[in-house]
């Protein structure tokens, strides 16, 4: 549905803005050579994760990046057994295709993802035997 925009009365002229994160890799220093090919399709997602929860293992096949709202969250490569955390207001850059885990702590997580996918393509794919992460 679309409505009627209305400007308020006093703009406002002090607007603030902070890069949290930029780069041309994953956290773990993998590059993004390329965008997956088809139509664009920009996901985000909001993520609850309860403590002490780990995800299953899983992979994704387009770029994605995650913002950490509360809480902390470790993201754990399962072939080299490094981990990263994050804490609220960090975010990182998440692996293309690379086995992984994200876990919490005795506290819980809120995340928002943003994928750069395109039309047909999973956001993530579980390792065999593994469940879905969603």
């Amino acid at each position: 549905m679309t409505e009627k925009c209305k400007q308020t009365d006093t703009p406002s002229s002090s607007t603030e803005h902070e890069m949290v994160l930029q780069s041309g890799e994953a956290w773990n220093g993998q590059p993004y050579e390329h965008y997956p090919p088809g139509k664009p399709l920009v996901s985000v997602m909001r993520m609850s994760l309860p403590p002490n929860t780990e995800l299953p293992w899983h992979t994704h096949p387009v770029p994605n990046a995650a913002y950490v709202l509360s809480g902390r969250l470790t993201i754990q490569d399962k072939d080299s057994g490094k981990c990263h955390t994050v804490q609220a207001g960090e975010a990182l850059i998440e692996t293309i295709d690379r086995s992984h885990r994200g876990f919490t702590g005795k506290k819980a997580a809120e995340i928002v993802i943003f994928y750069a996918g395109a039309e047909g393509l999973k956001l993530s794919v579980p390792l065999p035997g593994e469940a879905p992460e969603f």
